[in-house]
């Protein structure tokens, strides 16, 4: 009798985690295909005239050590300059640092938050063009941009994104790592590149939305407005997300526009940093999941797909997980641990696919460094409140 209660907690608990990892398997595969880009609508938009004016949102939280490098690489672009607006909000940063930035050619908003959070910066931005306070040379704004403090971009970026924004209403830019100098910094971006295969190049070319990341996102500009009023949490790149999947606005997923982002180095940013991210994603699919049954009636597909997504086991957790139970049943209990095997097998193959070809070998060889890093994602799934919404700072170096 006891054999067979364990034997069906076994399958049982076999059967949850292979959901997460088919799912990982499936669009490692699909990224692999040819990707069917509608070339004669961008080539018809790379041959246009049409200069898009955009707006540049840098939301900045205590983060005089990256803000002015970012700033002054932004402001190399080929674009003209009559076009686009940099605008930082400054959330509790040094007045020196305020003082370095006035001195730029872009405008310094300086609000004062009773809690502060990157939604509420952005918010604040918009209403401030609507007063008028904030505007470009000649006209309203076309396109709004969203960086993250620490960003830097190529001097091409706006011209590249002026083509795809003549076709698409939200475009996610390839954010890819500027430093790897320790095994956490080089997990972290290989954990980036893995996310950009699966959630955002593998679903495009089957079709589907990518995903946001929070940084690097290009919006129409009312498109923004229309949304951004309504982000409420720490979480607001899965809001904005959530709320464009179920209008049914497609993200479209640009690889060639690169956001260099910096990783976290060390273990305590790194856990804070899933502190949030966990915490947003279990806010996201309690959500998601009361609209599921209005979305699957009025075949909202992307909606659905985004709800799965936020019910997947975190890959790095996947991967301890899978590795534990393996070994543990092939000690204890070898008839049964050959279905354990060929998942954990099956997840190692899909990520080592899903990795960019430079970094698979470099990344492999800091796998060490993951079960120290899943400890940490335990304690945050001890301590998270699902309720909280204040802001969890990530520190750069």
């Amino acid at each position: 009798m006891i054999w067979s209660v364990l034997h069906g907690i076994d399958i049982a608990l076999w059967v949850i985690i292979a959901g997460s990892v088919i799912y990982v398997v499936f669009f490692a595969i699909i990224s692999l295909f040819y990707d069917k880009e509608d070339q004669v609508a961008i080539h018809a938009a790379a041959l246009s005239n049409r200069q898009s004016r955009f707006l540049i949102l840098y939301p900045a939280y205590k983060e005089d050590r990256v803000i002015i490098n970012a700033v002054e690489n932004f402001l190399l672009q080929d674009y003209p300059t009559t076009h686009y607006t940099v605008a930082v909000i400054s959330d509790h940063m040094q007045p020196e640092t305020n003082d370095y930035l006035r001195q730029l050619p872009i405008t310094l908003l300086e609000p004062v938050f009773e809690k502060s959070s990157k939604a509420k910066a952005m918010q604040y931005a918009i209403e401030m063009v609507e007063s008028g306070k904030l505007k470009v040379e000649g006209g309203k704004f076309d396109q709004v941009v969203v960086l993250d403090a620490d960003n830097v971009v190529r001097p091409d970026f706006l011209s590249q994104l002026n083509v795809l924004c003549t076709v698409y209403d939200v475009i996610q830019c390839h954010r890819c790592a500027k430093n790897a100098d320790n095994d956490v910094a080089v997990l972290d971006g290989a954990s980036e590149e893995i996310n950009n295969t699966i959630f955002r190049k593998a679903h495009n070319r089957l079709g589907l939305s990518s995903a946001l990341i929070g940084s690097g996102m290009c919006f129409s500009y009312e498109l923004f407005k229309k949304n951004v009023f309504e982000l409420k949490t720490a979480g607001e790149d899965r809001e904005m997300e959530a709320l464009l999947l179920h209008q049914e606005v497609f993200i479209k997923y640009a690889p060639d526009i690169h956001v260099f982002d910096e990783k976290v180095s060390n273990q305590d940013n790194f856990q804070r940093q899933r502190m949030r991210w966990m915490t947003a994603q279990v806010q996201s699919l309690l959500s998601n999941l009361p609209k599921i049954p209005g979305a699957i009636i009025h075949g909202k597909i992307n909606f659905v797909d985004k709800t799965i997504q936020q019910a997947l086991i975190p890959r790095s957790i996947l991967i301890v997980l899978l590795a534990g139970i393996s070994i543990l049943m092939t000690i204890f209990m070898p008839i049964w641990c050959e279905k354990w095997w060929i998942l954990f097998a099956l997840l190692a193959v899909s990520l080592f696919i899903a990795l960019p070809r430079q970094l698979r070998f470099r990344s492999f060889a800091k796998v060490l460094a993951i079960p120290g890093l899943v400890l940490r994602m335990f304690k945050n799934l001890l301590n998270m409140d699902r309720k909280n919404t204040d802001f969890i700072h990530t520190q750069h170096g």
